[in-house]
């Protein structure tokens, strides 16, 4: 065990993470501004990490996870920052911020998501593991792509496959991206699906109970909120009804969060009272208890947050980043600028700031939670691999710090470069939706019911937040990985109970590659956009 922690944290793994998370970083930033995509990197760096140590003297799978771990933390870092901040110039082309402000925001969204990431690997991945499906495929692309042989085959032929139909739909605009269908009644949304192989891997390793849950809430948002509201005389039109559909599955999410929280002072409380007469509880949350308060003190200091705002931004922080961990683990999806809405519109509610506080507050959220639900997957792997967990936080902070200067640097020359944001060649359309938030909330009453409901369903151990992002995101998502959960819950239904088990294994394999080659097709279209 000792030779294994003395080659998972190495400089050459370190130093090959850095320039990866540049490279990954700027390609993410660019993506996400141009395109308002933003693709997972989590098994694009597994397998450059992989290529880059397997010959080299004495190398681990536990030193290539660490070095991927540093490789992937800034990509996060970039969407957080380009699906919020430039709403600053969509907002006000004119407005005058600098760079040090925002690099200032950036670093601490930065360091307070790897603060938190460390609390709460714990819980979500050891305690209460969830599947992590990107950290799984990372976990099978490693010690499959390693080992070589038949496993090998279906690995790297399903991730062929997966990445020629990514081509060809986003490169070559052969195959369409969306597959839609009108559905009877004048009122009732059209169905469609995100044709996604990548999709389809993830809806199959979280399995059927995750996407069914997602699917029926997309099915309660779409198919019957709109129709029958609109048809009983609830909303006036489409419009009314769709905007308490969002608001209703943003006040799920919310109330999950709020579970979170009541449940963690119910917990803290009465281990704090089983623990009173001991003296070895109170050293155990002290460390990041100080450091979360020096970082409100500096922020209240060298920023415009206000001491409240700066206090109300960590303990919003410390929800939404256990919201993320949750949702990327359940799901494989991080809607970070959402938690960025969600304590922005939670501090309006007791303190209001002006506009520009209000997207930095967004911003740092955004950061924190990208880079927690992020590299929980690298997380994920490494407890899977045995990795040592301080070694992968210690990598995460030098990528997620190192990312945080580039996308900072990218954000600025992209500015430059193209004049401003909200533009066709900079729709930026993430940071355009949280400055349509920043004046608050457009149906509060439906925000409030979800809220009531999230909070609710999570004390009764029902996955709300799952519930809320079917609400919420679009049906062509939602459809893609049930599908993907649908052939999983048939496959545990028809193959025999002998043969079960490795069919599962085989399909887990076949699923990683799907998510792997859309996955690094996407980072490598990426980077060939900024040369062209």
């Amino acid at each position: 065990m000792d030779d294994v922690k003395n080659q998972a944290l190495t400089i050459r793994g370190l130093v090959i993470g850095l320039v990866g998370s540049v490279v990954i970083t700027a390609s993410s930033m660019y993506v996400a501004l141009r395109m308002g995509a933003l693709p997972w990197p989590t098994i694009f760096v597994a397998v450059v990490s992989l290529t880059a140590l397997r010959w080299a003297k004495n190398s681990t799978l536990q030193e290539i996870n660490v070095t991927h771990t540093a490789m992937s933390a800034g990509a996060m870092v970039a969407g957080g920052l380009a699906f919020t901040i430039p709403g600053i110039w969509i907002l006000d082309s004119d407005a005058s911020v600098g760079i040090w402000p925002i690099l200032s925001v950036t670093l601490f969204g930065t360091l307070l998501g790897v603060l938190f990431t460390h609390l709460h690997r714990k819980h979500y991945i050891e305690t209460k593991p969830l599947p992590y499906p990107m950290g799984t495929a990372a976990f099978n692309t490693l010690t499959v792509g390693d080992a070589g042989g038949k496993q090998a085959v279906k690995l790297f032929g399903s991730m062929g496959i997966s990445a020629v139909f990514t081509a060809l739909r986003d490169r070559f605009m052969i195959i369409p991206p969306v597959f839609m269908t009108r559905m009877p009644g004048a009122n009732t949304p059209p169905f469609g699906m995100w044709l996604s192989p990548m999709a389809v891997g993830i809806g199959y390793i979280v399995g059927p109970l995750y996407t069914g849950v997602w699917f029926l809430g997309a099915v309660v948002g779409f198919y019957l909120i709109i129709p029958f509201g609109i048809a009983l005389g609830f909303f006036p039109d489409g419009g009314a009804a769709d905007l308490f559909r969002q608001n209703l599955g943003i006040g799920l999410m919310v109330g999950t969060g709020a579970g979170i929280f009541i449940m963690g002072l119910y917990r803290y409380v009465r281990k704090s009272w089983e623990n009173r007469s001991r003296s070895s509880f109170v050293p155990r949350l002290r460390a990041p208890f100080w450091i979360a308060s020096a970082i409100v003190i500096i922020l209240a200091i060298t920023t415009s947050l206000t001491l409240l705002h700066a206090i109300l931004l960590i303990l919003g922080i410390w929800i939404t980043t256990s919201m993320a961990a949750l949702l990327t683990g359940e799901t494989g999806i991080n809607p970070m600028e959402i938690f960025g809405i969600i304590v922005l519109l939670g501090i309006q509610i007791i303190q209001r700031p002006d506009v520009i506080t209000s997207f930095m507050i967004a911003g740092m959220v955004a950061v924190a939670c990208g880079l927690t639900g992020d590299v929980m997957n690298d997380l994920k792997a490494g407890h899977m691999l045995g990795t040592p967990s301080k070694s992968q936080i210690i990598a995460e902070t030098a990528g997620g710090v190192l990312g945080a200067v580039v996308a900072v640097a990218v954000l600025f020359i992209m500015k430059e470069a193209f004049g401003t944001f909200g533009t066709q060649e900079l729709p930026a359309p993430q940071a355009a939706a949280v400055s349509a938030m920043v004046g608050g909330l457009a149906d509060p009453l439906a925000f409030f019911i979800g809220l009531a409901l999230g909070i609710f369903l999570y004390l009764v151990k029902v996955p709300a937040t799952t519930l809320g992002l079917g609400v919420y995101l679009p049906i062509v998502i939602s459809s893609i990985v049930f599908l993907g959960g649908l052939f999983r819950f048939i496959s545990d239904i028809v193959v025999p109970g002998v043969k079960k088990e490795a069919f599962q294994r085989d399909g887990g394999i076949v699923a990683s590659g799907f998510l792997g080659g859309e996955g690094i097709t996407g980072v490598i279209l990426a980077i060939v956009s900024i040369f062209s």
